[in-house]
């Protein structure tokens, strides 16, 4: 009997969305966003979004539904793709869920408990001594109190890093002690899954030259269209691989070859933070460490 949920994650350009699609076609399945990147309409390009011809070949669900000013917490993204998961099943299809966000994965299968929001002072505090001391030292702070947390939060992302402070200057509690009482959300045995954890150096090929397709299907004139919004550059949509440098480039600070290479080398990083997260926080998923289709759709059809 097929499941009613599948779960399919790996770093960017790992052939995972083909794969979904596939998958997709052959059971009838119905395929749900879990990317962080992919929620934004403002990076279809950058974010390596699935076309609008392989849309219309299976109905897709959070992709390019929130605006780049209304940046999306991990729990908003889990009530969204929980309520989706029921309605998918209820008509009596599979859902299919893919993407590169570890997180979104681990609140699904492990649950997700958000810690109380932090006082403004408290806030106000954690902000002005970022400002002051820098990303370092909020870091070694945080170790000090929460060494997991501390460990799990990628570099650069402010957001989390504050947020993971916070929770302990106003609690006394770490946010990884708030969020161990979780239960799943979905049900043991409901759901079967597969991780991608391809060959870091043919992986980090496949990322460089899509990267190099995407500047010329036109992923400067998408980012262009961002900057002229000035946004709040501690957004996600801002964060994107790729965004700081084309906009470099669209500044004249970076020629276009310097910006192109500085966003291959953020992207094989990225790709490098991802298997990272799925080889420590995944330890139990079924693996295909390949790039090719149908040795992927093996392991898939196997689990």
């Amino acid at each position: 009997m097929e499941p009613r949920i599948w779960l399919i994650a790996g770093p960017t350009a790992s052939g995972k969305s083909a794969l979904a699609l596939r998958l997709a076609d052959e059971i009838g399945g119905e395929i749900v966003n879990a990317d962080a990147l992919q929620l934004y309409s403002d990076l279809r390009l950058l974010s390596a979004r699935p076309s609008p011809e392989e849309e219309d070949q299976a109905p897709h669900h959070l992709f390019g539904v929130a605006d780049g000013a209304d940046g999306w917490s991990v729990g908003k993204w889990q009530r969204a793709a929980v309520g989706l998961i029921a309605d998918i099943n209820d008509r009596g299809r599979p859902a299919i869920l893919v993407g590169g966000t570890g997180l979104y994965f681990r609140a699904l299968t492990h649950g997700l408990a958000e810690a109380p929001a932090a006082p403004p002072e408290v806030r106000a505090a954690v902000g002005a001594r970022f400002d002051a001391q820098g990303e370092a030292a909020i870091r070694q702070a945080l170790a000090a109190v929460d060494p997991a947390a501390e460990a799990r939060i990628m570099p650069g992302d402010r957001l989390r890093l504050s947020r993971a402070l916070e929770v302990w200057e106003a609690t006394g509690r770490s946010i990884t002690d708030w969020q161990a009482d979780t239960r799943p959300e979905l049900a043991p045995g409901s759901w079967r899954a597969l991780a991608l954890e391809p060959p870091r150096e043919a992986l980090y090929a496949r990322c460089d030259a899509r990267l190099g397709a995407m500047v010329e299907q036109g992923a400067l004139a998408e980012v262009e269209a961002l900057a002229a919004r000035d946004l709040d550059p501690r957004l996600p949509v801002m964060k994107a691989v790729g965004v700081r440098e084309f906009i470099a480039q669209l500044a004249g600070t970076l020629t276009p070859q310097q910006a192109l290479e500085d966003a291959r080398r953020e992207t094989r990083r990225y790709a490098k933070r991802q298997l990272t997260w799925l080889r420590n926080q995944m330890t139990d998923w079924p693996r295909a460490d390949t790039l090719d289709p149908d040795e992927q759709w093996r392991a898939l059809r196997a689990t």
